[in-house]
């Protein structure tokens, strides 16, 4: 596990620890109340654990839709090949996955990174290159 989902799991087992204590210092009838919120937020984050590296995939599609327009716009008689992170990979899950990698055919070893925010806001952010 990776620190930001250990500090995910304690956060919720907290808030869960947090709701099922409360609710053995309400009524009866409310006490059931208190666990199945408490079984209705450990689900609602297990289906959002589970369900976020798609999440991710749909909005890094959509911000690629929105960056080749851009390119194509900036740099009109280029070839170039667009790269993602494999955020799902071991491995690759310390990178961003929002920064978007472009490399031109005519400089293959550089790597222009850009972050897209929207289809109006899109910024080169760094490059890197193979070379030490």
């Amino acid at each position: 596990m990776y620190p930001t989902e250990v500090i995910e799991l304690m956060v919720i087992v907290l808030i869960i620890a947090v709701i099922i204590i409360i609710s053995f210092f309400i009524k009866v009838k409310l006490r059931k109340f208190g666990w199945s919120f408490a079984l209705v937020v450990l689900v609602a984050y297990c289906v959002f654990y589970f369900t976020r590296p798609y999440l991710i995939d749909a909005q890094i599609d959509k911000k690629v839709e929105w960056l080749e327009p851009y390119l194509e716009q900036q740099y009109p008689n280029e070839e170039w090949e667009i790269i993602t992170v494999p955020h799902r990979e071991r491995g690759y899950k310390h990178l961003n996955p929002y920064y978007i990698g472009v490399i031109f055919a005519d400089e293959s070893d550089v790597t222009y990174h850009y972050w897209v925010e929207n289809k109006h806001n899109i910024y080169q952010v760094m490059y890197s290159t193979d070379k030490g």
